[in-house]
């Protein structure tokens, strides 16, 4: 996101302090992650990047949590007129199919349904893997959880971080009582989601839940109903302790996970996150992502139901993207593109065909799939050739394949579709129907269906009809795991998209966490004596600054005087720029104190008098005057640092110049990232073909582009901490191998 008044490229404000991921007290590291994945409670403490946040992030084992073999329901009750009652049937039914021994807890009560009630927490009978608290304040009941009475507890009541700080000092001392006692807890201001009636007799790659509201998580959860296999619901609620994080690292370990669908309204802490996201992209675990937050309402909204953060939405959206998290805008797009992603094998093509009845519903279809990136490759002669063959020589074939209306009563349907099936080039069929249209939709259906079942390859169905109930659709097209079947032509196109971007990303992931810089740069420790805290520095000594990392900046001087102005300006080489140097001194230009182009001795010492005039006037406590180097050929662009509220320093690089902050366009990253997240931050923005070279122009040194980018990176990494904001627009791109510089820099303390 761009938006400093001072031209530079900004996010949003300050870094939450940096914590363990995954190390609360509790159960131990999850069998399933190694050293090599997972580190352990003690490798997570000490090994940090330079930074000093963490690298690696424990898995919480969650075994007992999801499948616990005896479990504590405190505030039970079979009072007809009690909200308890309900949920208490409910979990006894829960503990029942789990083959889970139930304890009741109750102060008066000496049973309920038929179970023996103990008056408190420390009547039970022993220890136990999960206590379930039905009790308007969970606090007293954590505290006498103590003494290893219990490895989970969920916390039911709301009134906490969600209501604002009186909530939150409430769920801080709540956090606090469950480190104490050792344990592990859900909530609050959760629900019993992880405790749902969860189908046993479905088979295949399973969807992983993860919501912070229960009602937004219910349209995933009923997909059993189509079929499709739903695993673990974790609703995390406030996340006093375990956060999504906690269940994203959880989920990727589980073999039966394909994907993990997520409700996220805000995180708790964002190194933590990108941590449990770089396990699944390691895994090749798909994720699917809600994220709530996109404007400032839907941002104030997620702030009052949860308590959590939200972040720059900017920031959120680019650190998704970098560690593969498929980001979506709705319950329906979750579900469809998390459907796909858990059940659809990899792509043997990146090919995508459509094969329509209709030349106008393929025509419109394909429009729509390349307007969203989807590669339709035209079919070869050969294969066009083999068509005509069945399909009627006057329709057209090389991609969409209109076939006039799918032949019903004999094989020349399913020849068409095994045909493009065939086609190496594809990886992809899509035959969107519009409505039903029978007989020729059933036929269609079941030929879709049958040649699915012998194939790899992706074949999906775009059902349109609104009313829903016909057997094409209930029956052949939901009855068969192999075809992945969609109501919208958007829903389709959107998980298409997500289906091959997910294998394209992890087919060439590598970690950036593993090439984290662990210790400070020669560079730190010259940079360290130049910075001033709580100040603006000059742009000289923000170019210092850069220096320090090996950023280029022009020749210059700071002179004081006019004479000494003339003798720069001769030793830099006509013609200069001349500029007032201050600190707190961002708005140059509007306030007059800039000159270019400077060619003689005369204009030099005139132009002095008339900075120094003008900053008297202003009230502008000059250091000095810069006499630099002019440098008007090139590219300019922005290179900026600064810090996001969940996952702190944070790089972004833009168009630059006056463009900046007109155009809008830039792209941001969280560090540690490596050579390819830069280039691919040049990718993205709308501008970059500026650096190919347009109306004459040479190309620009794209390489020397990418290495400023990484070495503010390594600026980022080990002062970010130090250094509120940072600024270089414009940075001139060079021609070709002649690198770039830094023509004006901005840094703010902290």
């Amino acid at each position: 996101m761009l938006g400093s008044t001072h031209g530079t490229l900004t996010t949003n404000s300050r870094h939450a302090p940096a914590v363990a991921c995954g190390g609360s007290p509790g159960p131990a590291v999850h069998p399933q992650s190694g050293p090599s994945t997972a580190g352990n409670a003690e490798d997570t403490a000490v090994d940090t990047d330079v930074s000093g946040r963490p690298l690696h992030s424990a898995v919480p084992d969650l075994d007992r949590f999801f499948r616990p073999e005896s479990m504590a329901l405190v505030g039970a009750s079979d009072a007809e007129d009690r909200p308890n009652t309900g949920i208490t049937r409910r979990l006894i039914a829960w503990a029942e199919r789990v083959g889970a021994r139930l304890h009741a807890v109750h102060p008066s009560r000496p049973a309920v349904f038929g179970i023996p009630c103990v008056p408190s927490v420390a009547d039970l009978p022993g220890p136990v893997d999960l206590a379930v608290l039905l009790v308007r304040d969970p606090l007293p009941v954590i505290e006498e959880l103590d003494g290893a009475k219990a490895k989970f507890a969920v916390a039911f009541a709301s009134g906490f971080a969600e209501t604002g700080p009186e909530g939150a000092a409430a769920q801080t001392r709540l956090a606090a009582a469950a480190r104490r006692a050792g344990l592990r807890l859900l909530g609050p201001n959760t629900n019993l989601n992880a405790f749902e009636r969860f189908r046993d007799d479905l088979q295949g790659p399973a969807i992983a839940l993860i919501t912070q509201s229960g009602h937004q998580g219910r349209p995933l959860f009923i997909l059993q109903e189509l079929g499709i296999r739903i695993s673990h619901w974790a609703q995390t609620g406030d996340e006093a302790d375990l956060e999504t994080a906690d269940f994203l690292s959880y989920f990727a370990t589980r073999p039966e996970v394909g994907a993990i669908a997520l409700y996220a309204e805000g995180l708790k802490d964002g190194r933590c996150f990108l941590l449990a996201a770089d396990r699944a992209a390691r895994a090749k675990v798909p994720v699917v992502a809600v994220k709530v937050g996109r404007t400032e309402t839907g941002a104030r909204a997620a702030a009052s139901h949860t308590g959590k953060p939200t972040g720059a939405d900017a920031v959120v959206d680019a650190a998704m993207r970098q560690f593969g998290v498929i980001r979506v805008d709705g319950p329906d797009e979750l579900q469809d593109t998390a459907a796909l992603l858990a059940r659809a094998r990899p792509p043997l093509a990146e090919g995508v065909v459509v094969y329509s009845i209709s030349g106008g519903t393929g025509a419109h279809f394909c429009d729509l799939a390349t307007a969203a990136g989807l590669p339709l490759p035209t079919l070869s002669a050969e294969k066009q050739t083999e068509l005509h063959q069945w399909i009627p020589g006057d329709l057209s074939v090389a991609n969409p394949v209109d076939n006039g209306g799918h032949p019903v009563s004999d094989w020349r349907g399913r020849k068409i579709i095994d045909a493009l099936l065939a086609d190496p080039a594809v990886g992809v069929l899509i035959c969107p129907i519009t409505g039903p249209f029978p007989p020729m939709s059933d036929r269609l259906a079941q030929d879709l269906v049958d040649a699915a079942e012998q194939t790899d390859k992706l074949v999906c169905v775009v059902w349109g009809s609104p009313v829903g109930t016909e057997d094409a659709y209930r029956t052949t097209l939901l009855g068969s795991s192999r075809v992945a079947t969609f109501r919208t032509f958007a829903n389709c196109i959107t998980a298409v998209r997500a289906y091959l971007g997910h294998h394209r990303f992890t087919a060439g992931y590598r970690s950036s966490f593993d090439d984290a810089p662990r210790t400070p740069s020669p560079s730190a420790r010259k940079a360290e004596g130049l910075l001033r805290p709580g100040q603006q520095l000059s742009e000289h000594a923000a170019k210092q600054l850069l220096r320090a990392y090996g950023i280029r900046v022009p020749r210059e001087q700071l002179v004081t005087s006019a004479a000494a102005a003339v003798r720069a300006a001769g030793l830099v080489g006509y013609p200069v720029v001349m500029k007032a140097s201050a600190r707190r001194l961002a708005h140059k230009t509007e306030l007059g104190l800039v000159r270019l182009g400077l060619t003689s001795a005369s204009q030099v010492r005139d132009t002095y008098r008339e900075l120094t005039d003008i900053a008297r006037y202003e009230g502008v406590e000059l250091d000095g005057v810069l006499v630099c180097q002019m440098v008007d050929r090139g590219v300019e662009m922005a290179v900026g640092m600064t810090h996001d509220s969940l996952f702190g320093p944070t790089v972004t690089l833009g168009l630059g110049g006056v463009l900046v902050e007109v155009l809008q366009d830039a792209s941001v990253r969280v560090p540690p990232f490596g050579e390819d997240q830069a280039r691919a931050m040049l990718a993205e923005l709308r501008g970059h073909t500026l650096l190919d070279g347009i109306r004459g122009a040479p190309p620009a040194d794209v390489d020397a582009l990418v290495e400023v980018v990484l070495r503010v990176q390594r600026m980022a990494l080990e002062l970010g901490d130090r250094i509120a904001e940072l600024g270089v627009n414009p940075l001139m791109v060079l021609e070709r191998g002649q690198g770039a510089v830094a023509l004006d820099a901005l840094a703010i303390c902290r």
